[in-house]
């Protein structure tokens, strides 16, 4: 495929979009990459980008020039800080992109005072709420950005330069009508390893992700090292910045039959067509969404599905809560407790209209 400079991937929700990012800004292209619409869109965005239209001239210096005590100035301190640099590189791209959305809009429609220079702690939790507000569309993204300020303000307030208080944790989080990642159904499952036999890379991927019940960026580092006496062993990568435990997952019979089955690779299990370890996790995430349309699977179809599906799997099988944790390296029994009461309750209505019917 042509490269296309300052492009980023992503995926919302099930479904691939591409944006061009630059000078902390981003605008959305359009059409398939190699189509005159994808380039007539990629070029329109380069020209208002890189030539800085409608920007402030400050802005385009990517933040580095902000008056002391304004908001920009404390996101600038934030991403300089150990404890910054300390979240995952996944996690730090996507603050950094949040904030700096937020920095770039005018405090009112027109206005050319914008958020990024209001002093700190002038902020009020109305202010957030408007933040909120204008993504409200997007219950996901209006909550994510409500999350990143309560932990900036929470990091300014522990390094005492001068926030007075979390004014993020009086803004409440929207509720949402949709439950995340859509959990892969056992007809999903049984048609994409219809499609894909043991012994091919994309069954291992699969086998991988269900087994395990694994994010995508552990599966796709996971390579022989990982394997001893019989078990996985791995630090999470979520989790790295967290002084964690490693988990130890011991490797059930089917994916180890799968693993005995296929080609792996030497540093790594998945491999691509040319026997080479995937980039990165974004590559290979392209190339199993593609495995999945090849089995006919519907778009929102995504690793993490496969996750919450063994999640789904192990509770109805009897799993407790604390199991739940150890497996999927979870934190908190919050997330856990939610598996099992699902189980619990389908086992107990059974039970329930079981009953019925004898009387």
């Amino acid at each position: 495929m042509k490269p296309y400079p300052y492009t980023r991937r992503y995926n919302d929700r099930g479904k691939i979009r591409i944006e061009y990012r630059r000078y902390g800004r981003c605008i959305a292209l359009t059409g398939e990459p190699g189509t005159m619409e994808f380039q007539q869109s990629y070029e329109a965005a380069k020209a208002r980008l890189d030539g800085a239209i409608n920007v402030p001239k400050d802005e385009v210096a990517r933040l580095e020039v902000a008056k002391q005590g304004t908001l920009r100035w404390l996101c600038i301190q934030w991403f300089k800080s150990p404890e910054f640099r300390q979240f995952a590189r996944g996690t730090q791209g996507l603050r950094r992109s949040t904030l700096e959305s937020i920095l770039l809009e005018p405090s009112q429609p027109g206005s050319s005072f914008l958020f990024g220079h209001y002093p700190v702690n002038r902020l009020e939790a109305k202010h957030v709420r408007v933040l909120r507000d204008r993504k409200r569309d997007s219950p996901a993204a209006a909550n994510h950005r409500i999350k990143t300020l309560r932990s900036l303000f929470e990091w300014a307030i522990e390094s005492d330069i001068g926030v007075e208080r979390n004014v993020a944790r009086d803004v409440p989080i929207l509720k949402s009508s949709t439950e995340g990642y859509h959990p892969w159904t056992d007809e999903e499952r049984e048609a994409y390893k219809a499609r894909h036999a043991v012994g091919t890379m994309a069954r291992l991927a699969y086998d991988l992700f269900f087994h395990t019940g694994q994010r995508i960026g552990d599966v796709w580092s996971f390579g022989p090292d990982n394997i001893r006496n019989g078990s996985l062993i791995f630090t999470q990568e979520k989790n790295k910045s967290r002084k964690p435990v490693p988990l130890v997952l011991p490797i059930l019979p089917e994916l180890q039959t799968s693993l005995d089955a296929t080609t792996i690779g030497k540093k790594r299990f998945l491999v691509n067509a040319y026997g080479e370890p995937f980039a990165s996790k974004n590559s290979f995430r392209f190339w199993f969404k593609d495995r999945c349309r090849e089995a006919g699977l519907p778009d929102n179809c995504t690793p993490h599905g496969i996750r919450k599906a063994s999640a789904t799997y192990h509770a109805n099988n009897g799993a407790t809560s604390n199991e739940l944790m150890a497996i999927h390296g979870w934190r908190s029994l919050r997330t856990a407790d939610g598996y099992v009461r699902a189980a619990n309750q389908e086992e107990l209505a059974a039970k329930a209209m079981r009953r019925l019917a004898r009387d």
